[in-house]
């Protein structure tokens, strides 16, 4: 019986890294862990959707949206979220001969 990597798997099932199916898939798993993130902070917190959501300004039905995939919030949005939450968030930007660290939050 042959066996396969975890990369020949999923190069084979989702594409080859820096296909645009693999790239697609990347960016919505991404997105979805983020969702999780705001789930979790905002049960660590002991906080509702819908408490969570009048510290920031929105509905709970935006809050229960964003928990499910973060796909379409723009990062001032996230900004204000883990504000709220009263968490740290970094960001990497990785430029052909750079890299720039940005962290914001309590």
């Amino acid at each position: 019986m042959k066996t396969y990597t975890l990369e020949e798997v999923q190069n084979k099932l989702i594409g080859n890294i820096g296909t645009p199916d693999r790239d697609k898939f990347e960016y919505e798993l991404q997105m979805e862990m983020i969702g999780n993130a705001i789930k979790q902070a905002r049960k660590d917190q002991h906080l509702t959707q819908e408490e969570l959501g009048k510290l920031i300004g929105v509905q709970k039905a935006q809050i229960s949206k964003l928990e499910r995939s973060a796909v379409n919030v723009t990062i001032n949005t996230l900004i204000k979220v883990f504000g709220a939450l009263k968490t740290k968030v970094k960001l990497q930007i990785e430029l052909p001969d750079n890299k720039i660290n940005i962290g914001f939050g309590i």
